[in-house]
């Protein structure tokens, strides 16, 4: 039978009492992502420090290492936190519109002020190794595997090639727009996002239909 748990003292925190493996504080867990976007817009990645986010945040700094074990996977969490929503994947029935509302959506992320803290996490990430580990394992990896679901839908469905290389053709997808982000040589439009999903996609098509509209076009 589960027993009552004592009651706490005057002045005693919730927090300082509760056991290892308590379940996290939502209210503070959001309050540590949405303190590491204040403190790193503020002051960029090189001058964040787990002291401001925790004192922005209004929490112990134990409490922000509890759930991450460096500004790495801090930053990198807080990141997702501000943009997964918006990158979901959708699923209308057609892989092309899926791929494309959800290219759309990157590049309006990478076009707003979110577009500044992912430059400023890969351009640390080149000198930093766990920064860079934090963001394929905390924010890419997560996104590949929706886009391979996306993939295996239009796979099942005949729109793409069964032995079509998902990895490739998403980094054929993608790879240019983020040239663009960091080149900065053409700017980052829905038209460019047609433009690639046009090229990319089509060339992924089952050989036999490129065949018959080849045949029709002629």
């Amino acid at each position: 039978m589960r027993q009552k748990s004592p009651a706490r003292e005057k002045g005693e925190t919730i927090d300082s009492k509760r056991p290892p493996g308590r379940p996290r504080s939502e209210q503070a867990h959001l309050a540590i992502l949405r303190s590491t976007l204040k403190v790193l817009g503020e002051n960029g990645f090189p001058d964040l420090t787990i002291e401001a986010v925790a004192a922005q945040a209004n929490v112990g700094k134990a409490t922000v290492y509890r759930w991450w074990p460096n500004k790495a996977a801090l930053i990198t969490d807080a990141f997702a936190y501000s943009t997964t929503k918006k990158l979901e994947f959708p699923d209308t029935g057609s892989v092309r519109t899926d791929m494309n509302r959800q290219m759309r959506q990157v590049i309006k992320i990478f076009r707003s002020s979110r577009g500044r803290i992912l430059s400023a996490i890969l351009a640390a990430g080149q000198s930093d190794r766990r920064l860079i580990a934090a963001f394929r394992d905390r924010f890419m990896r997560p996104r590949r595997q929706e886009a391979y679901a996306t993939l295996r839908r239009g796979i099942r469905r005949g729109e793409l090639r069964r032995d079509v290389d998902m990895d490739l053709l998403l980094d054929s997808l993608y790879g240019p727009i983020y040239m663009r982000f960091f080149i900065r040589h053409d700017t980052l439009t829905p038209a460019f996002v047609d433009g690639l999903c046009d090229l990319v996609l089509g060339g992924a098509r089952p050989r036999k239909k490129l065949s018959a509209q080849m045949r029709t076009s002629d």
